[in-house]
């Protein structure tokens, strides 16, 4: 589309059994910081079943200023022909200058079918996105080149202006019940309904626990030295009932499989705590963590990049550190002093050097 008379800042939410996810309000943080700064209306498209009041007025308190409810039975669970329809006859009636969206699994098919129907350019998997102060236009940055370098990426002459931001790469944002708003409820035309996709099952994801949605995760580096010392951090990431994580590296040399994959080019995650075992910090793997709530982190370097960003940074050997973690959080203390080194060498009488390790709602 043309970018005349375009304006506004759109987002695309998503739901799960009518309920807004937490990416939509992840969405919403990034979206309102947007519109602040281009002085813009923000509005949160949400195609979906007969949503519960307080749930869209959620999203006014989290930062909307129009919610725009298309509620139909049909549409639960995301159907993409019928999704598709809504939102660009929708951009078309109303011509926002930004749409952006999750890069989920609905979000990356749904947004790249709307940019080639509204003729407009798609940044995909985007970790950071700002307004020009000169142009007005959207900034959009995402890494390039296997994740080596970020990119910032404009669309100058179409709208709107389409993105989609990661998942766990920025906090939800904070509900303020102050804040007003408009509730729109719009029953769909007949014709956004029509889908050639027909739904014949779902089969759930069994995994203990995924990693994006984990709350606690245990992720390990090259400091691992082998795959065969992995089951050290298992035991450590199975006291904690923590999502195991790895770098790429690791997942490169075929220790870990790349689902575990923390960082620009795996998953971006935002758990309450990150435990890196014997990771140094690149650039590439602190983006896809550094939201966390809680950071700890283990490595024998103290000039480690790691330390730049943990809460809680621990110097020392992570086969000697590793195995008292775990023997404390598992309250099943072992006096025998045998060493868990690879080598099977016994340095008992050297303690690493650590600062404070938080005890869950205690003092370090």
């Amino acid at each position: 589309m043309p970018a005349e008379n375009a304006t506004g800042i759109w987002v695309v939410g998503e739901h799960a059994g009518g309920v807004p996810t937490r990416v939509s309000h992840e969405l919403l943080g990034r979206a309102r910081a947007l519109a602040d700064a281009s002085a813009s209306e923000l509005t949160i498209v949400l195609p979906g079943p007969r949503f519960a009041e307080e749930r869209l007025r959620e999203l006014v308190a989290r930062g909307a200023d129009r919610v725009v409810a298309v509620e139909h039975e049909r549409l639960d669970p995301f159907q993409l022909e019928a999704y598709a329809a809504i939102v660009e006859a929708l951009v078309r009636a109303r011509r926002p200058a930004v749409l952006l969206g999750a890069a989920t699994t609905a979000g990356r098919t749904l947004m790249p079918w709307l940019a080639i129907r509204l003729h407009t350019g798609l940044t995909a998997d985007c970790t950071e996105l700002a307004i020009d102060p000169d142009t007005g236009h959207l900034l959009q940055t995402r890494p390039a080149i296997g994740g080596h370098i970020l990119a910032t990426i404009r669309t100058a002459g179409h709208r709107p202006q389409m993105a989609t931001v990661r998942p766990h790469s920025t906090q939800p944002a904070a509900p303020d019940p102050r804040r007003h708003g408009t509730v729109e409820r719009i029953p769909p035309q007949p014709e956004w309904l029509s889908n050639r996709v027909r739904r014949i099952a779902f089969t759930p994801d069994r995994e203990k626990q995924t990693l994006q949605d984990a709350e606690r995760v245990v992720a390990v580096g090259r400091g691992i030295r082998r795959p065969e010392n992995l089951g050290l951090v298992r035991k450590l990431a199975d006291a904690l009932d923590a999502a195991l994580g790895a770098t790429r590296d690791v997942v490169d040399r075929g220790w870990l499989d790349y689902p575990h994959q923390v960082g620009l080019s795996g998953k971006t995650i935002s758990p309450r705590l990150y435990l890196a075992i014997g990771i140094s910090g690149s650039v590439q793997h602190l983006a896809g963590m550094q939201t966390s709530d809680t950071i700890v982190a283990v490595n024998n370097d103290p000039q480690a990049p790691i330390f730049q960003v943990a809460h809680v940074g621990i110097v020392g050997d992570l086969f000697e550190v590793v195995p008292v973690l775990t023997r404390v959080l598992a309250h099943a203390p072992d006096a025998s002093g045998n060493s868990d080194r690879p080598d099977g060498s016994d340095r008992s009488d050297r303690s690493p050097r650590a600062v404070g390790i938080p005890a869950p709602g205690g003092e370090p």
